[in-house]
C-alpha cells in the first residue's frame, strides 16, 4: 500500500489552508496514495491560542462544519483514505476544545476519531507553550482497519505530536495488533531537531510497526518554527522517505511482507514480560 504523509506550513486563514491541503491531497492521489495523512493543525495555525475556538465544530452532525466537510468530500471525491491530521472538535465547556484526529473512508465516512491524549508544555525562557489553556486531553487509544487495494487489512493506531514521548500509548496500540501508527505533528523547532527522528525510529523498532508521521514544517504567520521532516519509517527503524522543510507530499511504499519477515526474525513483541 502506498501512502502520503504531507507536510504544510498553514498560516492563520481557514480558506487558504484547505486550499493548500486540497492541492497537496490531489497530488498525493495522482500519484497513487491509498491513504493521505495531513499535519496536525493542518486547517489553521493561529495567531493566538484561542483562534482555536473560533473554528471549532460539532463532531459528527449533519452540518458538522467546513473543516469536517472538506476531509469527507476529499476522501469521496480523491477516492482514499483520509486522516485529517487535526482540527478543534467542540467540548462541554465554551473556553476549550478538543484536538482532534479523524479517519475517513473513501466514501467519505468518518471512521474513527481520536482526541490528543497528552498535551504539550514547554518553557526554555525564550519559547513557551502550554496547550491545555485551551485544550482538553482525550482519554483512550483509538485504532481502526484500513482494508487495502490489494486485500490486505492494515490495523492502524491514531497519536498525535507530543503523544509521540509516551511509549506505553504505541505499547497499547502493538497489544491491538497494530501494524501501522500515524502520528500528525506541529513538532517545534527546538524539540524537533532533538528528538523528533530520534523518537519516531524508537517508536517503529520497538513495536516493529510501520510509522508515519505528517509535520509542519516552516516559519508561520504566527512566527512560530516547526521543524517539519515528514517521514515515513519502517519496522526496523529504516527511515524510507522524509521531506526537511517546506509544503510537499512525502510517498512511501508500506510492504506487508517486509513487516512480517522482521516480525517473524526478531519476535521481540512475543518476549515482553512486563
Amino acid at each position: 500500500m502506498q501512502i502520503a504523509a504531507i507536510q504544510m506550513v498553514s498560516g492563520a486563514r481557514l480558506d487558504d489552508n484547505l486550499q493548500a491541503a486540497a492541492e497537496l491531497l490531489a497530488q498525493a492521489a495522482h500519484q497513487g496514495a491509498e491513504l493521505a495523512l495531513l499535519p496536525e493543525y493542518f486547517c489553521c495555525m493561529g495567531l493566538r491560542d484561542t483562534d482555536k475556538l473560533a473554528i471549532q465544530e460539532p463532531f459528527g452532525s449533519a452540518s458538522s462544519g467546513p473543516i469536517q466537510d472538506f476531509l469527507a468530500a476529499q476522501a469521496r471525491t480523491l477516492g482514499i483514505w483520509i486522516v485529517g491530521g487535526t482540527l478543534p472538535l467542540a467540548s462541554a465547556r465554551a473556553d476549550k476544545v478538543y484536538n482532534s484526529s479523524l479517519a475517513f473512508d473513501p466514501q467519505g465516512r468518518c471512521v474513527a476519531r481520536y482526541d490528543k491524549v497528552h498535551l504539550f508544555r514547554f518553557d526554555n525562557g525564550r519559547e513557551a507553550y502550554d496547550e491545555s489553556r485551551v485544550l482538553l486531553p482525550g482519554a483512550q487509544p483509538v485504532v481502526f482497519d484500513l482494508p487495502a487495494r490489494n486485500g490486505h487489512c492494515w490495523r492502524v493506531g491514531l497519536s498525535v505530536c507530543y503523544d509521540l514521548r509516551f511509549a506505553e500509548l504505541y505499547r497499547a496500540y502493538a497489544a491491538q495488533g497494530a501494524d501501522l501508527l500515524l502520528v500528525p505533528s506541529a513538532f517545534t523547532y527546538t524539540t524537533g531537531q532533538a528528538h523528533w527522528e530520534l523518537l519516531l525510529r524508537a517508536r517503529a523498532v520497538e513495536n516493529l510497526c510501520f510509522v508515519a508521521a505528517a509535520a509542519q514544517g516552516g516559519v508561520h504567520a504566527n512566527g512560530r518554527h516547526t521543524w517539519g521532516h515528514t517521514m515515513v519509517v519502517d519496522p526496523w527503524g529504516t527511515v524510507l522517505a522524509q521531506q526537511a522543510q517546506e509544503p510537499g507530499v512525502v510517498l512511501a511504499d508500506l510492504d506487508a511482507g517486509r513487516l512480517a519477515a522482521v516480525r517473524a526474525q526478531l519476535p521481540a513483541l512475543e518476549h515482553r514480560v512486563l
